[in-house]
């Protein structure tokens, strides 16, 4: 038995969740029969849109069990993981539970591994997997010989390129290790102030060094390119938009994608048909998924427009229905100051399926009618009425065939999970988190 993990492999006693399923199984059976019938009436076969629920998966970011913080302050959790060993299990926890987050992105090097082969055996040994390995050169890391203040992979001095360079170049060596199969990368080079930079020259310097990095990718790896419109540079930012990511992803060759963070945009934008694009020519790699009000805000998924969040998943399924070998990375990467990052993480893991699960509802045929005729009512009405559709018993069907909890909030809540890691976990948790 390895020392951070219990005999059963699981983190959660997996009796405690069946005996919490039982109370609530007769009227989660009645809700989905009664939903069955009312899809019927439209063609719509339950079960299959069950079996297509069940397979939907979004990975869980490491640094996202703990708390995260903002520019002017971070106030610690009760009971925050002290390591990547206690993020694992938290990761671990909400995948019991909903079921629907089976991979683990890590962030280097927030959440570098000592022992590799070791954290391996207990994520395989929960039924867990490594997903895209997330570089970082937006701030400087101990006994780091250049500083990223300037920039990294665009910065005007080339040793510090090459540094940058060398440190994705390392990330992916260690995400080999680990199982994974793409990096991610985003930076925070740009400027705050008119002048300050040379637009052309930090772009050529960008992709230069990014051909380096893009060279040392295995041949079944994907490079993940994130823009980001602000912060931490206010003027100008090297890769500030979905237009940039795709002339470097481009530039750059086939392995190369675009990754579209949903707070990277500038308010209101339209990022469903940034999606529709970007797939369009195929450089769509996957998504960081949050929500936002005002900027990159990184909030709980659905939390402030699920509209929004179901229409993007309404372009995922026309893409996927065209194309079967479309599969992009999904990740959450929210930033969770004032609430429990496991709550959170599990309920925007549901919100996430809740509007894939909306979207498969979609009468696709009608819906090309209705744009085709120029119906614009009853063309949003196609849209709006399967958001509208209630498919929580579908949702807590698809958890309680999988082994997860009919209600994961809940069941969290009673296993009082929290309050023991509280106990066993010192009071100065590891502080790799925040908004990214």
């Amino acid at each position: 038995m390895h020392p951070h993990l219990p005999d059963s492999g699981l983190i959660m006693d997996q009796n405690f969740i069946t005996d919490h399923n039982k109370v609530l199984y007769e009227q989660l059976h009645t809700e989905y029969e009664f939903l069955g019938n009312k899809l019927a009436k439209d063609n719509i076969e339950l079960d299959l849109l069950l079996k297509k629920v069940q397979q939907f998966s979004v990975a869980l970011p490491s640094w996202g069990v703990g708390t995260g913080g903002t520019r002017f302050a971070r106030f610690p959790g009760h009971g925050e993981p002290e390591n990547i060993f206690d993020k694992v299990n938290d990761c671990n926890v909400i995948y019991q539970l909903t079921q629907a987050t089976p991979g683990i992105s890590l962030h280097i090097p927030w959440d570098i591994p000592e022992d590799v082969p070791a954290l391996k055996e207990i994520v395989e040994q929960q039924g867990m997997y490594f997903d895209a390995v997330n570089s970082n050169t937006f701030q400087d890391q101990p006994n780091q010989k250049l500083s990223y203040k300037y920039g990294s992979l665009s910065h005007s001095n080339k040793a510090t390129r090459e540094q940058a360079i060398q440190h994705n170049i390392d990330v992916i060596k260690l995400g080999e290790t680990l199982g994974s199969k793409a990096i991610t990368v985003w930076v925070g080079d740009g400027s705050n102030f008119p002048g300050q930079q040379n637009f052309r020259d930090s772009f050529t310097w960008y992709l230069e060094s990014m051909q380096q990095v893009y060279a040392a990718l295995p041949n079944d790896w994907k490079m993940l390119i994130e823009h980001k419109m602000f912060e931490p540079a206010f003027y100008s930012t090297v890769i500030q938009d979905w237009g940039s990511s795709y002339l470097a992803a481009t530039e750059l060759g086939s392995k190369a994608c675009c990754l579209v963070d949903l707070g990277h945009h500038a308010p209101n934008v339209n990022i469903e048909m940034i999606v529709s694009r970007l797939a369009q020519f195929n450089k769509l790699g996957g998504f960081h998924f949050n929500d936002s009000k005002y900027g990159d805000d990184d909030l709980d998924s659905g939390s402030i427009d699920p509209y929004q969040l179901f229409l993007i998943f309404n372009e995922l399924v026309e893409i996927k229905n065209e194309d079967a070998s479309f599969s992009p990375a999904y990740m959450l990467d929210q930033s969770h100051n004032v609430t429990d990052p496991i709550e959170s993480l599990m309920l925007s893991a549901i919100e996430l399926t809740r509007n894939y699960a909306k979207a498969l509802l979609v009468d696709r045929k009608s819906l090309a009618g209705y744009q085709l005729e120029n119906d614009v009512i009853m063309a949003n009405q196609s849209l709006k009425i399967p958001f509208q559709t209630e498919v929580e018993a579908l949702l807590a069907m698809a958890r309680y065939k999988s082994g997860g909890a009919i209600d994961p909030l809940n069941c969290y809540r009673d296993s009082g999970y929290r309050n023991l890691v509280a106990q066993q976990r010192s009071s100065k948790p590891s502080t790799g988190s925040g908004i990214v």
